[in-house]
Formats: structure tokens, C-alpha cells, sequence
């Protein structure tokens, strides 16, 4: 028999698993389900799944024949003998005050056919020697060194670390910071299951996230990649009351960091406004050297008692022990469930012989895994009593509250009261003699809590971890440059992962990130953007140049998928527009900007084709040989997109020869407007209004279709069309209209004549808007004369004459005479 004693990451349970793997048979208790879960995998891994058996309250893995087991403390078998060889780790837990004298039993009691191994604390040699005097003691130092690293604040805290709190709230509290500004963190508490405590330790084993924040449950089962251990606090409650951990305990804790050969560091946590939250100088010695105060007691409590009557087992149970070494066990939750039912005098009634003691004990031994206290678990024992007295339970009423716990929905506390309760069916379901389809009701069992182990997974990642923020952290420091951005599509991963879209070429923050998380997302885009920025621009270029690129003109700006790339500013005329690239293209690379620009002057080109008539008129105003009164009547029509109204317009002091240029220039010169017939389309116009800078000067919005009649608004009139009343006409077709009644008037040699409507009523024109049109134009109206007295018939119809307006002469303005003129004088003689 040896006892393999010493402090933690001394390699004391792979020992243990080694020497069970080298006997026929070998059995091995531990402290924590998860700990012979985690064993269990192993030893699978080496005996195979039929030969290995996995033994605890909950759960029970037992193939036929199977030799090698894996057990929590309590589930262990005890028979002397049956068994090569046995192991119980974490023995110190003797001296705890719950389990204590479960552990010392298994010390005192469970032994190997051919080798028995205790393992656990240095703290534990005396009672050995004491107690098990033939256990040949065997020291393990420690694979690497603990040191101490004083306080540190939450954000200063390394990566790589764990942080230890004493309670749910403060547990939460931390892991919300830790999300804020590291990313997030793995949340490790004794009331998680097994499942979903191995799902977040994995969080944090895969690198996910780089820190892990528990309760001291992390003391023990949980082999982490942890260099650094911060305590939030000293002290905590231990059922009894609030007090300060014991130097074994802290050590215990401290212990996870620095696996292997490792070294590891350990502090608290500054700020956190608590007096004991630091440690003293000789708790550092003590924890840095492993040196510990050696444990003077173990309690015990008779594992064999006497099943007569309630009152001598309860007399057994609260006998003191009759060995030096060991004090009687504080009461148990399980002794005070049995006290508190026996007071009940109708239960008392139905346990009398020593059969029906010894199963209302094994009732009473339930555990509360619900944490509900000794009263109303009580009551949940006796109604499992009230059937388990009579025999079984009903397969229908177990799988009732079984149903009843099956829902993922709810909160993190609440998932974790359905895991905590399915816990206790899953421990009813185990007994082979209290449950009806034992088999079946286990399956269930398991099957919700893997649910529910998976929902409350879920539940604490998506509270917990910010993925996006843990990995822009990783990066985000002296290797930021090799941090891996890609652009799918719109989509800006970073290792995978979504932090935002680009539109256009602006970074957009993914909408679901916290408010405190934009700012992080942008630093990270703007530092590792450009690149993949200056890849999206050239290929925009190229795209330009092709003619694929999905560009548009609006309102003075060129967009690309809807978003604003470059701006139209004013050039030498209106005509040809200036490229200035918007800021959102400042992150991209000087030459992928000039090339975009050199593109999107080529495509801006193409798409100002339509211009074309007027570019070569403003041309035409330039050249040298223009004249000034062409020139003028050109600049004009340029500037008022290619119409303006004849009157006025200059148009009477060309030539000859200048009119034969304008004609060439494809203007066209009506009877009431000069204007240019390709600009009177949609396109055109619409062109015209865009490229046009200034919003006050640009023209009104054009038609996307252009009727020759439209109704006339009470704003500005659309371009290309002449107002008349209440109706606009398009000016080519007004033109139209004007020829016509020129060659009618041509035709009767100056004398009045009739003008038909027809045409201009198939363009929409009214009899009052047609009138109004042929006045503008000088025709004017006689009225018909009245048919004789008693005489019928249709009335004449409206003759029309025309009667030009005469230009008028232009008078001189008499010359202004300064009165400090010498000529003044003269001029009043004059007159």
C-alpha cells in the first residue's frame, strides 16, 4: 500500500492511471464526476469501452464483464478483495466537513487485492502514518514553480488566465467585463454539469477565448493551460459561515497554473474593494514552497450502522469514533433529512422493520443537488417515500418529472435549477430497486440533461463571449499586421469571424455588436482594411473600364452599390465635371486611387454622351470666329441646357453666316424658342440636372417620359416644354404645331384664314391652351360674324391673321452731364 502525497501538477493521477492499467482489475474513487469522466475517456482510450465501467450517482456506464472502474468516492465498491488494484485521489478531502467521512471510510476500508494507492496532500502524512501505518509514503515535488505576482486590475490581468470568485454574481459580474474589453471568458461553476462544464473549459483550452472565470470548483478536476491565477477574493462561505480560505485551500486553487513543466503565477485581483483581498506574506511562502499546516484530524461517521429502528441507526450514525485521529462528522444533509422525516409521526409509522429502515435511509441519502436546504428537500424525499414504502416508483410518474424539466428555454439560472433537478431523477433512475423501466428512465434522463447541458452552453457564450472582440485582442498587439481580414462579398471576416460590411469602401460595424465593441471594430478595420480596400478599388477600376461596374449618377455624385464613391465638382463648364473621390477612399492606397479616379473620368465620359450637342456648342462659343453675338447666344443656350425663348435671345443681330453656323450646330430656330432637338429627351436632361453643381442653379427635374402635353405645375415647368395655362407643351411639338398654321397663312396670301384643331387635339391640347399658343406666336383671332336675322345653321368658324409684333426702336439715353463739368455751363446756354 502506498500514499502518494504531495502538492498539485505533480502528476498524481496519471501515476494512478498507469498502475490501474497495469493490474487485471482496479477500481479508482474520486472526488467529482468529472473527474472519473475525464479518467474514464482515458482508460477507454487504452482498455477499450467493453472493458471499463463508469460508476457514479448520476450515471452508470457498466458493460457485462467489465474490469476496470471509474467511480465518484461515494459509488466505489468496497468489497476486500474484489479488486487488483485501488486507488481514492483528492484523500485529504477527509477533513472536509459534508463528504469528509466518506473519504476517510474509503481511506480506512478500500483496498486492493494485490495494490491500493492513496493519493492527495502533502497536509495528509500524518493522519497516513497514523491511521494506515503500513502505507509506504512516496513525496512528488512539484513539475514546475508557483510564484506569487501581486495585485493586478481586471484589464491588466494576462492572457491565459483564470480568475477565481467565491459567488455566482461575482462570477458573472467579471466574466461581463471580460467581454467588454478582452472578448469574453469561460465560465466554470460547481452547479454546472459535467457537459457543460467540459463545453466551456474547451472554450478556453481551444484558445476561443483567452481567460476562464470560476468558482473554487476550479480547484480540483479541471487540467488547464492556465499560466496565471487571480483571486477576487479570500474568502468565502462554507455552509457554516463567510471565512477566509485556509493556505491548503488557496494553494489548492493557485495550483492550476503552470501545468507540467510550466511555471505559473498567482495574485489577486485589485479594485475589487474587499480588506482580505490580499494575501499575507506567509500565506505567499506557504503557497510558493508548499508548505501547509499538517492535517490534525478526519472526520468520521459509522459506515456500517445499525438498521433496528430510526433511533439506532440515528444513534449509530451520530456515534463518536473510537480511534484516535477522527472526530465525529458535523450532520450531514442526509442525517438531518433523516432526523427531520423520523419527527413526522405518520412517516415514522411506515418504517419499522429493519428492511424498511435500511431503504428510508437509502431515501434520505439522496443528494440535494438542487441546493434547497435540509427543509424542502425533506419534502421532496417524502414524497419519493410514500411510493418507494410500497415498493417502486411508477414509470409514468418519473417520466412526468422528467418531461417537466425537458424545456431549453429561460435564462442562465433558470437552466441551471432544471440541470441541478435532473440530476436528482438521473440518481433515482440509477437505483435498480426503486424505479420501474430503469432502464428507459435513465436514457431520459441523460438525454434531457445533455439538452439542457447544451442550452445552457449557449446561454453562457452568447452572455459571455464576444468572439469577434476575442480575436480582434489576440491581434490587435505587436503582430497586428499578420492579423488575417478577408472581404466575402461584403462581408469583413477577421479569422473567420464577421466584425462588419463594407459599403461601398465604408467599414459598417456589424449592427448586433455592443455599443462598446464599435469602437474596437473600427480601430481593427482602419488598421488592417487598407488592403483589402486598395483590392476592391482596383477592381472597380477594371470593372469601370470594362463597362461592368454597377455605377450611377445621382445628384451630383457617382454611387456604387448605393453608396457614394466619388463627387462631381465644377470644371471649366458644367459640361465636364471634375472627379474627387470621396473620403471613404482615404484608407486606400495612392495608386489604387489614382487609377479608380483615372477609371471613373473615363466611364463619367461615356455616360455625359447624350451632352454631346451641347459640348459642341460650347465649343463653337470659344472658337475664335464666332463673333460676339453668336457667341453670346451660344453661351446661352449652353447655360439654360440648350433652349431658350427667341425673344430676346439676340437672335436678330446675326448673320447670315452665323446663322448658317448655328444651324450646323444642330439648333433649331422656332417660331417662339431656340433650342437644340436632341436635348428635348429624358436622358439628356436628366444628365444636364445631374452633372449640374450648384443645387440653387440646377434645373428643375426632368419627365422620365416626355408627353407632348403635360399639365403645368405651380412650381417651375419641366424643361423642354412651354407653359400654356394650365397645360405645358413640349417645345418640338409646339414648333410642329406653329409650321402648320405658317403654311395656312402662307397658303391664303395674308388674308384671314381657318385653322384646323385636330392636331393639336390629338396631342392633348385644349381649344384655350392651342389659342394661347397661336397668340404667343402673333396670330390673332376674328371674331366671326353673326348669322342673319331668323337665319340657322353652324356658326362661322374663327378666323385667324397674323400680325407679327414690330421690333421696338431703341432710344438712346441722353447723355448724363457731370455738374463739375466745365461743359455744364454751356449746356444750360444751350438749353
Amino acid at each position: 500500500m502506498k500514499a502518494v502525497l504531495g502538492p498539485t501538477n505533480t502528476g498524481k493521477t496519471h501515476l494512478a492511471i498507469e498502475r490501474l492499467c497495469a493490474h487485471s482489475s482496479g477500481v479508482i474513487g474520486f472526488p467529482l464526476r468529472l473527474l472519473a469522466r475525464e479518467v474514464y475517456a482515458k482508460v477507454c482510450a487504452i482498455k477499450g469501452e467493453a472493458q471499463v465501467a463508469l460508476i457514479t450517482g448520476e450515471e452508470r456506464i457498466e458493460p457485462p464483464g467489465a474490469r476496470w472502474h471509474l467511480c465518484t468516492a461515494e459509488a466505489m465498491p468496497v468489497e476486500q478483495g474484489e479488486h487488483a488494484f485501488v486507488a481514492l485521489d483528492e484523500a485529504q478531502l477527509a477533513a472536509d466537513r459534508e463528504r469528509g467521512h466518506i473519504f476517510t471510510d474509503r481511506l480506512l476500508h478500500a483496498r486492493g487485492r494485490d495494490e491500493t494507492m492513496l493519493l492527495g496532500s502533502a497536509t495528509l502524512e500524518p493522519m497516513v502514518r497514523k491511521l494506515v501505518p503500513e502505507a509506504e509514503i512516496v513525496g512528488r515535488p512539484r513539475f514546475s514553480t508557483l510564484s506569487h505576482a501581486g495585485a493586478k486590475k481586471l484589464s491588466r490581468v494576462p492572457p491565459r488566465s483564470a480568475i477565481v470568485a467565491f459567488s455566482a454574481e461575482q462570477v458573472y459580474a467579471i466574466a461581463e467585463m471580460l467581454r467588454r474589453f478582452r472578448g469574453g471568458a469561460a465560465v466554470v461553476m460547481g452547479a454546472l454539469s459535467p457537459e457543460t462544464r467540459n463545453r466551456q473549459v474547451e472554450l478556453f483550452q481551444a484558445g476561443e477565448v483567452d481567460y476562464i472565470v470560476a468558482t473554487d470548483a476550479i480547484g480540483m478536476g479541471l487540467n488547464l493551460d492556465v499560466n496565471h491565477v487571480a483571486f477576487a477574493g479570500l474568502s468565502k462561505f462554507d455552509g457554516v459561515r463567510q471565512r477566509r480560505l485556509t493556505t491548503s485551500e488557496m494553494a489548492q486553487i493557485a495550483g492550476r497554473a503552470g501545468r507540467h513543466q510550466r511555471d505559473g503565477t498567482f495574485g489577486t485581483l485589485a479594485g475589487t474593494g474587499s480588506h482580505d483581498a490580499e494575501f499575507t506574506d506567509e500565506e505567499v511562502y506557504a503557497i510558493e514552497e508548499h508548505r501547509f499546516p499538517p492535517l490534525a484530524k478526519l472526520f468520521w461517521r459509522e459506515a456500517d450502522p445499525r438498521f433496528d429502528s430510526l433511533a439506532v441507526l440515528i444513534a449509530d450514525l451520530e456515534a463518536p469514533p473510537g480511534r484516535d485521529g477522527l472526530v465525529p462528522a458535523p450532520e450531514a444533509i442526509d442525517l438531518a433529512v433523516l432526523k427531520r422525516l423520523s419527527e413526522e409521526a405518520e412517516i415514522a409509522e411506515t418504517v419499522r422493520s429493519p428492511a424498511t429502515v435500511a431503504r428510508f435511509w437509502e431515501a434520505c441519502s439522496l443528494p440535494d443537488f438542487r441546493q434547497v436546504g435540509v427543509e424542502n428537500h425533506a419534502r421532496f424525499v417524502a414524497r419519493l417515500w410514500r411510493d418507494l414504502r410500497h415498493g417502486l416508483l411508477g414509470s409514468d410518474f418519473v417520466a412526468q418529472a422528467i418531461a417537466q424539466l425537458d424545456n431549453v428555454q429561460g435564462d442562465i439560472d433558470t437552466l441551471q435549477g432544471r440541470i441541478s433537478a435532473i440530476r436528482s431523477w438521473a440518481y433515482i433512475a440509477q437505483r435498480p430497486d426503486w424505479v420501474l423501466a430503469k432502464e428507459e428512465m435513465t436514457a431520459r434522463a441523460r438525454a434531457v440533461e445533455a439538452r439542457l447541458s447544451d442550452a445552457l452552453h449557449a446561454r453562457l457564450t452568447e452572455r459571455f463571449v464576444n468572439r469577434r472582440t476575442a480575436v480582434l485582442m489576440k491581434k490587435l498587439g505587436p503582430d497586428a499586421g499578420l492579423l488575417p481580414v478577408s472581404l466575402e462579398g461584403e462581408d469583413v471576416l477577421v479569422d473567420g469571424e464577421l466584425i462588419g460590411t463594407v459599403r461601398g469602401f465604408r467599414f459598417v460595424v456589424d449592427p448586433v455588436a455592443r455599443h462598446e465593441d464599435h469602437k474596437l471594430l473600427l480601430a481593427a478595420a482602419e488598421r488592417h482594411l487598407a488592403q483589402a480596400l486598395s483590392e476592391r478599388a482596383e477592381s472597380l477600376a477594371d470593372a469601370a473600364r470594362n463597362g461592368d461596374a454597377a455605377l450611377t449618377l445621382r445628384a451630383g455624385a457617382i454611387e456604387w452599390e448605393g453608396q457614394r464613391i466619388a463627387l462631381l465638382e465644377p470644371g471649366r463648364n458644367p459640361l465636364t465635371p471634375q472627379i474627387a473621390l470621396d473620403r471613404s477612399l482615404d484608407a486606400v492606397g495612392q495608386g489604387a486611387r489614382e487609377r479608380l479616379a483615372g477609371a471613373l473620368a473615363a466611364w463619367i465620359e461615356r455616360e455625359l454622351a447624350p451632352l454631346a450637342p451641347l459640348r459642341r456648342i460650347e465649343a463653337a462659343s470659344r472658337a475664335d470666329d464666332a463673333g460676339p453675338e453668336l457667341r453670346a447666344l451660344l453661351i446661352r443656350l449652353v447655360e439654360s441646357g440648350g433652349m431658350v425663348e427667341r425673344q430676346g435671345s439676340g437672335l436678330d443681330d446675326l448673320g447670315k453666316e452665323q446663322r448658317t453656323k448655328l444651324a450646323r450646330l444642330g439648333v433649331r430656330v422656332g417660331a417662339l424658342d431656340v433650342f437644340v432637338p436632341a436635348m428635348v429627351k429624358p436622358l439628356p436632361l436628366a444628365l444636364l440636372r445631374t452633372v449640374a453643381g450648384d443645387a440653387g442653379t440646377r434645373p428643375a427635374s426632368p419627365l422620365e417620359a416626355m408627353p407632348p402635353v403635360i399639365p403645368s405645375g405651380r412650381t417651375r415647368t419641366a424643361p423642354g416644354y412651354r407653359k400654356l395655362g394650365k397645360q405645358a407643351l413640349r417645345l418640338d411639338m409646339a414648333e410642329k404645331l406653329l409650321r402648320e398654321a405658317h403654311g395656312a397663312r402662307v397658303a391664303k396670301a395674308r388674308k384671314p384664314f381657318v385653322l384646323g384643331s385636330e392636331k393639336a387635339v390629338s396631342m392633348g391640347l385644349t381649344p384655350a391652351s392651342y389659342a394661347q399658343l397661336l397668340r404667343l406666336a402673333g396670330f390673332r383671332a376674328m371674331a366671326p360674324r353673326p348669322l342673319p336675322e331668323n337665319a340657322c345653321g353652324p356658326p362661322a368658324p374663327v378666323r385667324w391673321r397674323w400680325r407679327p409684333p414690330r421690333p421696338r426702336r431703341r432710344e438712346r439715353a441722353a447723355p448724363r452731364i457731370r455738374p463739375d463739368n466745365a461743359f455744364a455751363a454751356l449746356a444750360e446756354l444751350v438749353r
